[in-house]
This record gives structure tokens, sequence and C-alpha cells, in this order.
């Protein structure tokens, strides 16, 4: 029986345990990425694993997420994440050289390779034929330390493509297409590996738009084959000798099929609050627009620009819409000015932003109150625009580019432009200046820490009796941006855990950090796929820090039940879904450690109202005794002085 491409790289990779679909396995990691919004405790915590030196293969430090400098704090951040990547072995990515993704596609991504990184659309390099994981900033730090990453063997979802796209459609809408079958959590526990004979008729910024936003469907990762393609990408960015063709094996056996024709697609858009809120253009057409933002990690590639560019040049911006770019590095900036983009782009009424995350993080550009923002990002989640009045769509180039020139939401297969035809240029504009090399003494190298840059919180041993109130119970589908908000206003705090832990659950409950102080921690209770979207492990650190107990929740997203793990928070699942009406606010639960063991059926005994719910963990492996010792670093700790 043959393999997946999938299979093929973790068998490459693996470290320990075997490839039974379900199974924990612990693969090797050749490379890794951090970001500055989760970098600096990520930093934090590898410097208290002890190493002197990253092991993996390469590590990058890149600053693109809080370049909003209101004061000090982001700064000083990025003065830090500046000199531990000298200290510590990792290149550093200066403010302005561009988004991790795009700029790691660009300069490091190799096929065949592992890529872990604290961000949650790491799988962008999957475009490229890489294995590449988002995980939480604790277990990209100890990849760092040399570490395997362990992870639940996915299932492997073929998503076979046929046809070829018709003009002003893109792959944007294909993979609005997959989130409207499999919904935000259709993907969890799966890879999604595209194959097919369309796959030959995507560029390698097309495939990693796909692989990008796959982590809407709480996919592991996304992945493309390494052709032909693939070999012209690398081959313009100077880097063909790091070209291998990679193809799953013909009598590969995948688990389930999605087949995508894609001659039949057409534009669509995600309306709020979900991306998987998906419909064709035609069923809200007409609807009002006050602001467009092209750009973030999903469509900000030079062919991305270069389109929108060709639908806006001789025009001029509809006079009721504000329209901004953060271009995805600063070779595409570089390029697109070369190509007369950028000059097009400005004539028409576009405002260049920078080349960073900005306004999909909620770091400025937020439309006005109520108003209709049309994106060509990845997440519309409650609030993430920075205000929670802010409805936004996301969209395609092509669409926002018709939004912008007529000043509602448009089919652009119905304004009379030409379509564009992109060619991957033989020999792009490659500047490395924006680089920093590791320090040949890094025992000489000093790091400035900042006033708000505090130390991890100790982390307590979990008792053997859980006992507390519920603080919060909320529904389906929360985000980590509920939980741990996003924005101008909360980013900068990401290196003070006490400060930011003021704001948890914010957006849905103002008073949530107040009573969990007052009641000296408790539980969570939630829905389904608790803990979506972003990577951001201060989901799981901040609930702790302020005595978060554990979560019940019916199901969790893969990378926040890892990062509740690896900070003590212990998780568990109603064996019975309906259970989750017999607990509201303020019952007071007790739960006996004693009794859990893993996978296996416990109760959770409900005081309030006499009644036992019978719950199960969801762990595997270690993870338990990680929860029990009161988080990943203080079980390394404790197993490193037993052996």
């Amino acid at each position: 029986m043959g393999l997946t491409l999938t299979e093929k790289i973790i068998k490459n990779h693996l470290i320990k345990g075997n490839m039974t679909k379900g199974a924990s396995v612990a693969i090797k990691i050749d490379q890794t990425l951090i970001q500055d919004a989760t970098g600096t405790m990520a930093m934090l915590e590898l410097e208290a694993t002890g190493v002197r030196c990253v092991k993996t293969e390469l590590s990058v430090a890149y600053v693109d997420h809080n370049m909003i400098q209101e004061d000090f704090k982001n700064p000083d951040d990025h003065r830090f994440l500046q000199d531990m990547a000298a200290k510590y072995g990792l290149v550093f990515s200066r403010p302005g050289n561009g988004i991790c993704h795009h700029v790691h596609l660009e300069r490091f991504a190799v096929p065949g390779k592992t890529l872990l990184g604290s961000d949650s659309h790491t799988p962008t390099a999957g475009g490229i034929g890489m294995l590449a994981i988002g995980a939480g900033g604790l277990d990209v730090a100890l990849a760092m330390a040399g570490m395997p990453f362990t992870l639940i063997m996915p299932k492997i979802v073929k998503v076979h493509l046929t046809g070829k796209l018709s003009p002003f459609v893109s792959a944007k809408d294909v993979i609005l297409e997959v989130l409207r079958r499999i919904s935000v959590k259709g993907g969890v526990g799966k890879v999604l590996e595209y194959c097919g004979p369309g796959v030959k008729s995507l560029s390698v910024s097309e495939r990693a738009t796909i692989t990008n936003m796959g982590a809407e469907t709480g996919a592991t990762t996304s992945i493309f084959q390494s052709d032909d393609i693939t070999r012209e990408w690398l081959r313009a960015q100077g880097r063909e000798r790091y070209w291998v063709p990679l193809y799953p094996d013909d009598d590969a056996v995948y688990d389930e099929e999605i087949d995508i024709d894609l001659s039949l697609l057409e534009p669509m858009v995600a309306k709020p609050f979900l991306p998987d809120n998906v419909v064709p253009v035609k069923e809200v057409a007409g609807t009002r627009v006050d602001q467009v933002m092209f750009g973030s990690c999903t469509n900000s590639s030079l062919r991305d620009i270069l389109t929108i560019a060709h639908m806006l040049k001789g025009r001029r911006i509809h006079p009721n819409v504000d329209v901004g770019l953060s271009p995805g590095s600063r070779q595409i900036l570089l390029q697109a000015g070369a190509e007369g983009a950028i000059e097009d782009l400005i004539a028409a009424g576009v405002r260049i932003l920078e080349a960073s995350c900005g306004a999909c993080v909620g770091m400025g550009f937020a439309p006005p109150t109520d108003g209709v923002s049309v994106r060509t990002i990845n997440r519309n989640f409650y609030g993430r625009c920075g205000h929670a009045s802010g409805k936004v769509y996301l969209a395609s180039p092509e669409v926002a580019a018709a939004a912008c020139i007529t000043g509602v939401i448009t089919d652009p297969r119905g304004i009379c432009i030409e379509p564009y035809h992109f060619e991957m240029p033989s020999n792009l504009i490659i500047d490395e200046g924006m680089f920093i090399a590791p320090s040949p003494e890094p025992e000489r190298v000093t790091v400035r820490r900042g006033p708000n840059i505090k130390p991890l919180p100790e982390m307590e041993p979990m008792s053997n009796k859980l006992d507390g109130q519920v603080l919060i119970k909320v529904g389906d589908d929360i985000t980590t941006d509920h939980i741990m908000p996003a924005g101008a206003k909360f980013l900068p705090l990401r290196s003070n855990i006490p400060v930011i832990a003021e704001h948890v659950f914010e957006v849905v409950d103002p008073d949530f950090s107040k009573r969990a102080k007052e009641l000296k921690g408790g539980f969570i209770v939630a829905g389904m796929n608790y803990g979506q979207g972003s990577s951001r492990e201060h989901a799981a650190l901040a609930p702790r820090y302020l005595g978060v107990k554990a979560v019940i929740a019916k199901s969790f997203a893969r990378i926040h039940l890892a990062n509740l793990v690896n900070f003590g928070i212990l998780p568990l699942i109603f064996a019975n879904i309906d259970d989750y009406e017999k607990i509201d606010r303020d019952d007071r639960l007790v739960f006996d450690i004693g009794q859990l063991n893993v996978e296996s059926q416990a109760v959770l005994r409900n005081l309030t109202k006499n009644m036992e719910i019978p719950v199960i963990c969801p762990l595997c492996g270690d993870d338990l005794d990680v929860v029990k010792a009161g988080g990943k670093l203080n079980w390394i700790k404790l197993i490193t002085s037993t052996n």
C-alpha cells in the first residue's frame, strides 16, 4: 500500500510512535518560526529550558504583528527578540521585512522538510510541499531546544482538484468552497492534501493561499505536491538547489476525499462572523461597503497585488470606500513597484500600509462604527477588526477590487474589465538586507528587557481534587480572539501575563477576570470546537494565571487543546453532549483527579444541582502527566531530575 505525501514526510521525520491514525507520534522538526505577538513568550520559554543555542536546522524570529509603536512596549519587545535571536542562534527578520509566512515561503521554506511555527497560519509553507504546522509558543520553544514535536497522527483528506479556474475566480474561492463544505470544525484531526490535475494550474502563491486559510478548518496542516511549478518558484527566488520532487504514491490510500472542479467555482464571500459562513457573491451583491483591506498572510502575494492593480488601473476608488493594502513582504513591495503596480494603486486612491499583519489582527485600519469591511484576510471573528461593531466579509482580491470600484459588494465578472493573467517572473528582486544573522559571539550578547517583559508565572502542580465554581459558560466555536483578544489595545501586553490576564474573555464577559480572581479560579464550560483560531498560548496561559483548573467542552480545537496541556489546565469532554445543559455559570463543580485515566470515562460532580456528569479526558501519551505536573516545563524538569 502506497503512502500519501503527508505520510512520506512524517515517516522520514518519525522519532517515536507509528503512523496509526489517532495514535501519538513524535517527529523531528527541521525549522521553526516565531513572530513578535507570540515570540517574546516563546523566547522566555526557550530560556527556561536551559539550552544555550537552538538545535534546529534553521529558526527565524519575525517582527510583523505589533508594528504600532504607540509607546515603549512593542519596540521593547522587538529589541528583546533581536537580542535573544543573536544570543540563541536565530535569524532575525526586522520590522518592515514582511509577514512571517510570506517571507519564510520566499527565503527559507524547503519541500519535504518540517516547519513548526508559533502562528496558526504556518501551514502557508505547505504550498511549497513542506509539512508546516502551527503550534503554541512553548511547543515551538521545545522544538528549538531540540525536542521532537508530538501530535496525533492525523487522517489524510484527499482534496482532488480538476479543471481550471475561470476568470475572476481565484485560489481564495477554492478555500472558501472547502470551508463551505466542511466548516471551521471539519478539518480537526486531519491534513488536507491537494492532488489531481487541477493542481498544475495553480502557482505556488495560489497554493499558499489555500494552505494558509486551511487553518480555518481546524486542520493540522494542508499541503501540495512539489512539482515543476514549485521548481519554477524556487528558481525565481534563487533557491532552485532546494527543490526536490514530492508526490503521493499512485496507490496511496486516503481516509476521505473531496472533489472540486475548479471550472465550476464562482466568486464567493464569507459573511460575518465566521470563515465558514460562505455564500456566492451574488447572494450579498449590493451590500454597502465602507472599507476594503487588501493583504495579510493570505492574499498579499505578487500575483494578488498585480491583479488588484490591473483592475484599478485608470480608475478611482469609490468616494464612500476607504482602501488600504498591506503587502506580504518587502520583496513583493519592491517587485510590484518595479512593475508599476504600486503607482497604479496609489493613483487609484489606495493607501499603502506597512508590510505587516496590521488590520488582520486589529492593529490599525479598523472600519467605522457598524461599518462593512471587505477583506482578503483569513478571519472575520467577532471583534477581530478592532471593535465589536465592525462587520468583516472575507473575499478574494478580485471581489475586493470590484467593491473598491462600485462601493458595494459586487461580482467582479460583471464590471467589464479584462481578466488578468499572472506569469511568474523568471527573476525576482532579492534583497536579504533586512535579515540579521545570529551573533558569532553569543556569550557577549546582553539581552535588553523592557519593563513590560515579565518572567513566566510559576505553575503549581495540580491538586488531587479540583473544586470550584463555573466562571463562565460559552457556546460553540469560541475562538482564541474571544478568550484573549487581539488588537492594538491587547497585543502590546503579550509579554506581561499578569497585565494581559486582566482582559481574558473581555469581549464576551468584561467581569470574567475580576470574578476569577475573587473566586480564586474555577472552571470553564464550553460547546463545540472550543479555542479555534489563533495559536496564541496566552488564551491558555492567562486563564491559568487566573486560577482556571479545567475546561469542560463538547470538543476542542487542536492547538488550543495542546496549549491547555502545556500550562496545566485539565481538558474534559462531555461523554454525552446533552449534559452541557446540566451545568450553568456559578454552579460548584468537584472533580477527583485520582479517578482519571487517559481516554477513560470519569465522573464530574455538580454539587449545586446534585448530579453526576460523565466526562472523558481527551489526552494520550504523557499529556495527562504533564497536566498533573502543572504544565510541560514543570514536567520536563521533573523527568530530567529523576533520570
